[in-house]
């Protein structure tokens, strides 16, 4: 096997990795280009201080680090190279709230496997004997952290996959990708054209140039990043690691994170990198001219003035350093993306060419691994749905939002950001027709890609649950109710007792039709769409391994049209792509997303058909109107698509109107319901009502690393209907499974991503959690053994503190459904 013609651009340390993937699994036709010479072609690969820390809040970056380290260390047994060394990362805190910082991140680190333990202001100073203790309150010590030799790794894999069949070509510059139709066929450079079935772009920040060739906005900013160079530093004398190489040192790599700090190790000298700075985007189009003094065009001249705080500070929580002094420095440059993480993925509109861009040293192997997955077997063997290129908006990928958004998160990289908290800028850029409605009810409002929404209402105050509330939260930590209020209790209690409004218009949806439009669903739907007009399925879409894509509604509105309410970005590529894939086949079929054209109200509660029915020109009631039932109706005299669907577990309807009619029906309600106790209620309510009632958030409880049964939604697989990985989903082994947890103690609170250790000692992690006005507890869903059971105890890890759970029903409130089915008092 040799596997399909391969050309990689970019030879750094993400596309050679990548080139040994290939090669090691048997696509061996490959040939990687680079504008810069072998092996140090001088893009950010060839100045990377080599810093691998495997802790991250995603487990997705943590996995990639993970097998980085693994790969790095077996390249060095492999070789007389040092590529790895292990020295052990040193996170230090100097305020309390990077202290609780920390134990966060200890979290996360058992959550995903990683070693790491917390330790006092001694320990860190024994760990790294330059640090004064006086100056730290404890840290996080990771001993599988460590320095890469970034140009040895490229250097080993590169032979190596050389020796598979792979070509490396250096100094040859891309001047375009070749096309036929919908898919590349080679990729044109200065020494002649190359062709290729599939084509990775892995240049880096040069990515963007690329992409543009093929229409596709790479969205990254090329940002200069400060590291120097310390001259001797005298305690460093009789500690310097004898081997050669950039992976050389003794001491563990440090960070402190307080002021925008790390530390490692250059024999008897200090490397320091800062982030405190100001950003720095590059200008591409004088990239060359900046750079030409420099010894590489990845190198930006030193600014002396932009790192004089840093060594002020440097001096201070290292005091040998005040007898060294600064030998030399660059501004090295790197890509930063809106949200800091990958891109990675397929071109949404051009088959064979992918992308694998804004991925630094640390998680480079395992991105590269990934991919090679991804490419030969059609799936990735992780979830990337946080890294996937098609995750981003088209107004996230608009040049004004990205260059912002990077520079916010090269600002943001060592602070610390809370589950909850939301950006200051780049906001307003997608709003509901409502928005000025809830602006006057005090909104306060959270951001979902481009789109605001509103969290909760600060016009709620009076609500009389809201002293319960209150009393329920007063004695828990800081850090768990910050961007946080107890009206988000008061307005879901007042939806359970009464009837509650939500504003669903950001929810992305969209309209599939043509006399293909049921073929073209059939097989991506885990059910069968092929149903009366006014039926509404729910249903999974999964990959080739079984894993659950995502879950989404389809309503089937005319005998050849569908409306689908999706889960973002990714989605609308997804069903894009098999849509252009099938016209190309002779199908007639369309994809068109209706989410800005149209909006949605939520309307639910025991009290929701007293509202409503006076209003309606039809009857929907609960005899009248089945779940999973659909009407075009006039409701105040404004054409409504009534759903009867609910994500809170009360009985009522998703209502679709035109974007235009969208204030006239929500003021009608308003108005009328004023006498029924109705509310405004936001997506923090939305969220506790949809956890108390068992639902499923696709993203954050299941992903496509989970099947169906795992995820507990093998009810949303027909036994009888054919479709895309239903063989490999009936050959998945349960290995884990999705339970509810309720506290024991009612103070208790999570935020998400907590280890949970089981009675048999096995570690999962939570995924949501939501306090409860009607338990009275903190209600969460957590990953762990198939094993447990209802009643079992589990332990869970919150910052500093251990919480018991049990194990519960997966629905807590209402689980025979009378309320949804409409038959409450």
């Amino acid at each position: 096997m040799t596997g399909p013609r391969v050309v990689v651009i970019g030879a750094g340390i993400v596309g050679t990795s990548l080139a040994d993937e290939l090669t090691g699994r048997g696509w061996t036709d490959v040939t990687v280009l680079d504008r810069g010479p072998l092996p140090a072609t001088g893009g950010s690969s060839s100045h990377a201080p080599g810093l691998v820390f495997a802790t991250n809040p995603s487990e997705t970056l943590s996995r990639f680090a993970q097998y980085t380290v693994d790969k790095f260390r077996g390249l060095a047994e492999a070789s007389d190279r040092l590529c790895f060394n292990p020295v052990g990362g040193l996170e230090v805190a100097t305020t309390e709230a990077r202290m609780t910082d920390l134990h966060r991140k200890a979290g996360w680190a058992r959550a995903w496997g990683v070693s790491a333990r917390i330790v006092d202001a001694a320990e860190c100073a024994r760990l790294h004997p330059l640090l004064d203790p006086a100056t730290v309150l404890g840290g996080l010590h990771t001993p599988t952290d460590g320095l890469a030799d970034a140009l040895a790794c490229v250097d080993i894999q590169r032979r190596r996959a050389e020796a598979a069949g792979a070509r490396f070509v250096g100094d040859t510059r891309v001047r375009a990708i070749v096309t036929a139709g919908d898919r590349v066929t080679g990729v044109e450079t200065t020494d002649g054209i190359h062709p290729a079935d599939v084509v990775v772009s892995c240049a880096g920040f040069w990515g963007v140039e690329i992409g543009a060739m093929v229409d596709l906005r790479v969205p990254l900013v090329a940002m200069g990043h400060q590291y120097v160079e310390t001259t001797t530093v005298d305690p460093l004398r009789g500690s310097v690691d004898p081997r050669v190489g950039k992976a050389a040192a003794t001491l563990p790599i440090l960070r402190h994170q307080d002021a925008d700090l790390y530390y490692r190790q250059h024999g008897d000298r200090i490397g320091i990198g800062y982030y405190g700075h100001r950003a720095m985007p590059v200008d591409m189009d004088r990239l060359y001219r900046d750079t030409r003094e420099q010894p590489m065009p990845s190198m930006l001249p030193f600014t002396p003035t932009d790192f004089a705080p840093a060594w002020t500070e440097s001096i201070r929580v290292l005091p040998s350093l005040a007898s060294a002094s600064v030998a030399d420095g660059f501004n090295g440059i790197f890509s930063f993306t809106p949200d800091g993480g990958p891109v990675l993925g397929p071109h949404p509109g051009l088959d064979g060419f992918w992308v694998a861009e804004a991925v630094w040293v640390t998680q480079s192997a395992g991105v590269a691994r990934t991919m090679a997955h991804w490419m030969i077997d059609g799936s990735p063997d992780l979830c990337v749905a946080g890294c996937d290129i098609a995750r981003f908006s088209t107004r996230e990928t608009a040049p004004d939002h990205v260059t912002a958004m990077s520079a916010r998160a090269f600002d943001e990289v060592y602070d610390i950001i809370h589950p909850r908290e939301q950006r200051s800028i780049q906001r307003d850029l997608t709003v509901s027709p409502l928005h000025e409605r809830h602006r006057a009810r005090a909104a306060v409002f959270v951001t979902s890609h481009d789109w605001e929404r509103p969290a909760w209402f600060e016009a709620n105050t009076a609500l009389p649950q809201i002293d319960t509330a209150s009393a329920a939260s007063a004695h828990r930590d800081d850090f768990s109710t910050r961007h946080w209020s107890p009206i988000v209790l008061a307005e879901a209690a007042a939806t359970r007792a009464g009837v509650g409004l939500f504003d669903m218009t950001s929810l992305m949806r969209v309209q599939v039709s043509g006399t293909g439009a049921v073929s073209f669903l059939a097989p991506i739907l885990t059910r069968d769409p092929d149903r009366a007009v006014g039926t509404v399925i729910y249903a999974l879409m999964l990959d080739p391994s079984g894993g659950v894509l995502s879950d989404v509604t389809v309503a089937r509105t005319a005998a050849e049209s569908f409306q689908i309410g999706i889960n973002g970005p990714l989605d609308l590529a997804r069903l894009r792509t098999l849509a252009r894939v099938a016209r190309r086949d002779g199908a007639d079929v369309e994809v068109r997303e209706i989410t800005s054209e149209t909006a949605c109200l939520g309307v639910w509660g025991p009290a929701a058909l007293a509202l409503v029915d006076p209003l309606s020109e039809a009857a929907l009631g609960p005899d009248d109107l089945g779940f999973y039932r659909t009407v075009r109706t006039r409701i105040a005299d404004v054409s409504v698509l009534a759903m009867r669907v609910s994500y809170v577990g009360e009985f009522g309807w998703e209502l679709y109107v035109a974007a235009d009619d969208a204030v006239t029906l929500a003021d009608e309600l308003t108005t009328a319901g004023a006498s029924l106790g109705a509310v405004w209620a936001g997506r923090g309510a939305l969220d506790t009502l949809r956890i108390e009632k068992g639902y499923r958030s696709w993203g954050t409880d299941m992903t496509a690393m989970h099947s169906p049964d795992e995820a507990g939604l093998a009810f949303a697989v027909a036994k009888n209907h054919d479709f895309a990985g239903r063989a490999a989903m009936s050959q998945r082994p349960v290995r884990r499974r999705l339970h509810t947890l309720v506290a024991d103690d009612p103070g208790t609170l999570l935020l998400g991503r907590e280890p949970v250790t089981g009675p048999d000692g096995t570690v999962g992690h939570v995924t949501s959690a939501a306090f409860s006005p009607i338990v009275h507890r903190t209600i969460a869903y957590a990953w762990g053994a198939p094993e447990l059971r209802v009643g079992d105890r589990v332990h869970v890890d919150h910052l500093a503190t251990t919480a018991t759970f049990t194990v519960s029903p997966t629905t807590t409130v209402d689980p025979e459904n009378a309320r949804l089915k409409g038959r409450t008092a």
